[in-house]
This record gives structure tokens, sequence and C-alpha cells, in this order.
């Protein structure tokens, strides 16, 4: 695996490549991380991984500082993955000079996670745009773990008309149902053995859509109130349209199911697809 830092090195190590197929990340890897690197050689020939841990989508009271740095550890991973090309900036490579042009998403970036996180999927939006512009990948992969991202970047990579499919990556899961996050390692034993009901709470909601409940909005506080009796303190649980979470008004559409709490310091999400 070939690990470039320079913009001007990555760009001369993939002219003339075709099949690239770009996975971003913040490193601190886990399984996840790998079965979108691995999904990602289905789309190309050529698979470019980033890791930076990007301040600009880091709000005053966020880890950013925090963040876990394993970076020897990630690139025996991406490694033993088959990874081929590795673009790992400094925060001066990547933002040599202060980034005032910023890319700002529509009225999507204010719900659900966005509303908890003000200026978090402008940050996201902006360094994956750069991205794009520096490795030009013919396909990008984003884990469906991080559910609103998801629709952010593709919504923005069809409205900008760039040549790049997005392609969603499945949620690895524990065996106990926690979908794998770097910050499930701040959680304490017990706390880690109670992580797994909010994955839980989110089938109730999906069993009972299924068998035709249609108060969505009765279904959110059920599954709130569960967890607040269980010690969580959650920001939200959403019944939404998979296309552009939106509140549905029929649940004869695709369906999504999301949710963010916080269990101790750590906050967790996830989301069930319908």
């Amino acid at each position: 695996m070939q690990i470039h830092a320079r913009i001007a090195d990555l760009r001369a190590a993939l002219k003339g490549r075709t099949g690239v197929v770009f996975v971003p990340t913040m490193g601190n890897l886990h399984a996840g991380h790998i079965s979108l690197m691995e999904q990602a050689r289905a789309h190309g020939n050529t698979v470019v991984a980033s890791i930076f841990v990007n301040r600009l989508q880091f709000g005053p009271n966020d880890d950013f500082d925090k963040y876990p740095r394993t970076f020897e550890d990630d690139c025996a991973k991406l490694t033993a993955a088959g990874v081929d090309f590795l673009f790992a900036p400094t925060e001066t490579d990547l933002y040599p000079e202060p980034q005032e042009y910023q890319v700002e998403p529509p009225a999507i970036q204010n719900v659900l996670d966005g509303e908890f996180r003000p200026g978090h999927f402008r940050g996201v939006a902006t360094v994956v745009l750069k991205l794009f512009n520096i490795v030009q990948p013919q396909a990008a992969v984003f884990g469906k773990k991080d559910y609103q991202q998801l629709m952010v970047i593709r919504n923005m990579t069809r409205q900008l008309a760039l040549p790049i499919n997005i392609v969603g990556g499945e949620t690895v899961r524990a065996d106990d149902g926690l979908a794998l996050s770097s910050r499930n390692g701040y959680l304490s034993l017990e706390e880690r053995a109670e992580a797994p009901r909010l994955n839980r709470e989110l089938k109730k909601i999906r069993d009972a859509l299924k068998q035709g409940e249609m108060d969505f909005g009765k279904l959110e506080k059920q599954a709130q109130d569960a967890l607040t009796v269980a010690g969580w303190k959650t920001d939200y649980v959403a019944v939404r349209q998979q296309s552009d979470l939106s509140i549905p008004t029929s649940a004869n559409v695709p369906l999504v199911v999301l949710a963010a709490s916080r269990l101790g310091t750590t906050r967790l999400i996830d989301n069930i697809e319908i």
C-alpha cells in the first residue's frame, strides 16, 4: 500500500488509473471500516482510503482533541484489506490556508443529528467535496450507519453533477446487535452491556410498522421513554422517509428509523431501513 500525505504526490500516483474507488475515514479503524474497503473492491480496481480527522465537522463541545489517532494500527488493517493507496494529509496539507469557501447543505443539515451538532454537515460536505476533487474517484463508499451523512453526500453529488457513484455500505454489527463505531471504545463494561438496547428499540419500531402501526409519534415516544427509564439521554428517535429524511405521511414508502442517544458520556447513533 502506498501512503501519501501531499495532494500533488497522490495525484501523481493516481494519474492514468481508472476504476478508482474511494473510502474516506477519520481513522481509528474497526471491522466496519474494513468492510467498506472490501465492498469498494466490487466497484473498481483501485481502492483509495483516506485518514483525516476533519476539524471543520467538530463543534465546540465535540471531541476533536480526544478523537483516537491510531495511524500505525490503521495502516496495518488497510494493508491486510488490500487497499492500494492511503491519503493521510496533515491539516496543513489539506488546509494550507483557512477554508473560507465551504459547502452549505440545504435544510437537511439542520434536522436530526444536525439539530444537535450545528455546522457538522457543512464541515462534512466541505471536506468530502475537497477529497473528491483530490482523488477524482469513479465511486465512493460511505457507511449506512451515518445515514444522514450518506444522504447529504449522495444529494450533494447528484446536485453538483459529480461523476461519482455513491455506494451505501451496510452497517457491521457486533453479535449482540450494537453497530460498530469508533466511539464504542469510550463505553465502560457496564455501558457496553447496555448499549445494544438502542438497536432493540429500533427493531421494535420496525416490527410495529411492518404490522401496520401508523402512529409514528407514538412509536418514537415509546422508544424514547424506554431508553430514558434505562438511563439514556436521547436526542431523537425518528421515523423518516429513506429518500430525503422527511417526515412520512404514509407507511407505503421506504422508511428508516433513526436514533441518537447518549449512554454515560458516549453518544451512539443507529438506524434500521424498512
